[in-house]
């Protein structure tokens, strides 16, 4: 803690921020970024002076309008989700689903978009989120395509979130290689009970998958690929723009 530079304590306080912990009191900061809470008070005034945080009228603290601004610049957001976000789009028109989009994020999935659907099931990603890669179907996709010393250490840490979820490093093995063979990734309640999910890789300039694209379904459906072949189409239409998008540069 003491030998942190001032830059890595505050942004110790920013990552003190996610989606299941929007608004933090100084107490919270403080416990969450591991500082004093007179360090963290400061590094706190610092940031809202800064427009990086916002106070809000009860005291608690969210993140402010500047972090919103600089996000906007990311090439997350401008050369993968607003390439992808038209054919996203078409996508839950026509299946009138839950449709994801991600990237794989260390040993979790980074949810880039999420739309939902007239046929919407209940969901627990939200964008800017993350989520296991090994209970969700555009996760299965990203690790199938990871490198394999990044899926062993995948498979050594595998964890159950509900009864149906694959633990057995062998068995999320064969679904992984399974996955290479017909580009396709499944999931049946493996994150929530009563949702299945189907999703497909985008690949970059360079043909490697960079994102995927996932529908989330209710598991009881009985024409669960129903929605396969807008899905493949909506991942081939992204990849597409993706490698066009980078020729033009280039050139």
């Amino acid at each position: 803690m003491a030998g942190r530079s001032v830059t890595l304590r505050a942004l110790s306080i920013l990552d003190a921020f996610d989606v299941r912990h929007r608004r933090l009191n100084l107490t919270e900061i403080a416990r969450r970024s591991n500082l004093p809470l007179a360090t963290a008070h400061r590094h706190v005034q610092e940031l809202v002076d800064w427009h990086a945080l916002e106070r809000r009228a009860d005291g608690t603290y969210q993140i402010g309008t500047r972090l919103w601004h600089l996000g906007l610049l990311s090439a997350m957001h401008v050369e993968l989700r607003e390439a992808a976000l038209p054919y996203l789009q078409d996508l839950c028109a026509v299946t009138g689903d839950t449709v994801h989009l991600a990237v794989r994020d260390g040993f979790k999935a980074l949810y880039v978009e999420r739309l939902g659907g007239v046929r919407s099931v209940r969901v627990v990603s939200r964008p800017g989120g993350t989520l296991p890669l090994h209970a969700t179907a555009v996760g299965k996709a990203l690790l199938a395509w990871a490198p394999a010393d990044e899926q062993r250490a995948a498979l050594s840490r595998l964890e159950r979130l509900t009864p149906y979820t694959v633990v057995d490093p062998t068995r999320l093995a064969a679904q992984l290689a399974e996955i290479r063979r017909t580009e396709v990734a499944w999931t049946r309640e493996e994150m929530t009970l009563g949702a299945a999910s189907v999703a497909v890789g985008v690949t970059g300039a360079a043909g490697s998958v960079v994102a995927a694209v996932g529908l989330v379904i209710p598991s009881h459906r009985t024409n669960v690929g129903s929605g396969l072949p807008a899905l493949r189409a909506a991942a081939s239409a992204i990849s597409a723009h993706l490698r066009s998008r980078r020729s033009a540069g280039a050139a």
